[in-house]
């Protein structure tokens, strides 16, 4: 039996330490969600996403306008060619196109030894359009039989088992295929909504407030695929969950509002909200004089997401998503010893424009030993404040250490 557990290798032992994660699903021409949501999700968590494509959709955020099944040969084919070569850490399971292809890929993967399998018996598209029929839901059985955990939202639970309860529902699969339910309540009414995670033994419930946005297509496929992903990497399924549902969350914060309709959500800028590992992502200066300090940050170009001038406090968001914060307190001595980077491909042009705007350097745009080309000047309270282009010389300098 082959054995492709998170960590192991490939069948040759080879380690690596990013997780491989096999997508078995169908392709959104319109990129919100299917394989391409997938990819999006798993390189933004750090990890390497391979593909088995089951079906070409042609749809956008108004709805699908035509599909065409991949025959399944093909899709066994492209799951035996990732396997014998790459490897797999953990898979995720999406749109199926029929219940010939839902028991060839659950026959194939019963082949993979230990390896998390998460599967979204994908039904109807956030459009309202219809992507299974009646023989490959009843086909999803097989694919339960071997999941790590199933994700249905409350319409698809409902069907799988005729029970209008979602927790009776919920056992019910957990006791018939033995994989973990996750219910999705994203469907319930109200602005407070609970997901909960149902087990052999044990139950775990989130809850949270509704974030109000028609930018919801994909939130499925994103999801299943985060919990995949955070399983390759050696996850408790538990934190699984729950790491993913704060990666769909933000991304729902920072949907692009893109299309007519349902819009995708906006996975591109979550990197730094959630993953594994110590994340680099706030940096908090003291400051004496809140609106020359907002001023001051709001003119460099970053953008003001907390005004608390009666706490003499302001956060303000850079691209990519990390946060710089100052705190007002005129009792405080201020040292220089800590410098603020801020990075960006223009420096000449930006140094050149913020100058003529009435802002001071200390130096203009030198070029550095270490590889950087820099601009100096400190905010209104004394902060050093840096302006520089690294590019791959901040992380990957000729002198790096690994």
């Amino acid at each position: 039996m082959e054995n492709f557990a998170a960590g192991r290798g490939t069948m040759a032992a080879k380690m690596t330490p990013t997780a491989r994660i096999l997508i078995i699903a169908g392709s959104d021409s319109g990129g919100g969600a299917g394989i391409q949501a997938d990819i999006k999700t798993v390189t933004m968590l750090g990890g390497h996403a391979t593909t088995a494509i089951t079906a070409i959709t042609a749809q956008n955020t108004l709805g699908v306008d035509a599909v065409h099944p991949v025959p399944t040969e093909m899709i066994i084919a492209q799951m035996d060619s990732i396997i014998g070569d790459i490897g797999v850490d953990a898979v995720k399971i999406g749109m199926l196109p029929g219940p010939f292809a839902a028991e060839a890929i659950a026959n194939r993967l019963k082949q993979m030894d230990k390896v998390p399998i998460v599967f979204d018996p994908v039904m109807v598209a956030t459009s309202g359009s219809k992507l299974a029929d009646d023989a490959t839901i009843a086909a999803f059985g097989k694919l339960m039989d071997i999941a790590t955990v199933a994700t249905p939202n409350l319409p698809e639970l409902q069907r799988l088992t005729s029970e209008d309860d979602p927790v009776a529902a919920a056992l019910h699969l957990v006791g018939q295929h033995g994989c973990a339910v996750l219910i999705k309540g994203g469907h319930e009414e109200g602005d407070a909504i609970a997901d909960a995670l149902i087990e052999e033994d044990n139950m775990t419930s989130w809850q949270g407030q509704r974030i109000q946005t028609d930018n919801t297509h994909g939130t499925g496929c994103t999801l299943a695929t985060a919990i995949a992903t955070f399983l390759g990497q050696g996850a408790s399924l538990n934190t699984a969950v729950e790491q993913a549902r704060t990666f769909v969350r933000v991304a729902l914060h920072d949907a692009p509002d893109i299309g007519q309709g349902a819009g995708p959500i906006g996975q591109g800028s979550v990197r730094l909200d959630v993953g594994t590992g110590l994340r680099l992502n706030q940096v908090t200066v003291t400051g004496s004089n809140y609106r020359k300090s907002v001023e001051f940050y709001r003119t460099l170009g970053l953008r003001q997401i907390v005004d608390s001038p009666e706490n003499g406090y302001a956060r303000f968001e850079a691209a990519g998503g990390a946060t710089l914060s100052v705190q007002i307190d005129p009792e405080e001595t201020i040292l220089a010893t800590t410098a603020i980077y801020l990075e960006c491909d223009d420096l000449d042009e930006r140094v050149e424009q913020l100058a003529r705007s009435g802002i001071t350097f200390e130096h203009g745009p030198r070029n550095q030993p270490w590889m950087w080309r820099e601009a100096r000047l400190r905010d209104p309270s004394g902060n050093i404040v840096f302006l520089y282009h690294a590019g791959e010389a901040r992380r990957f300098p000729p002198w790096r250490v690994d």
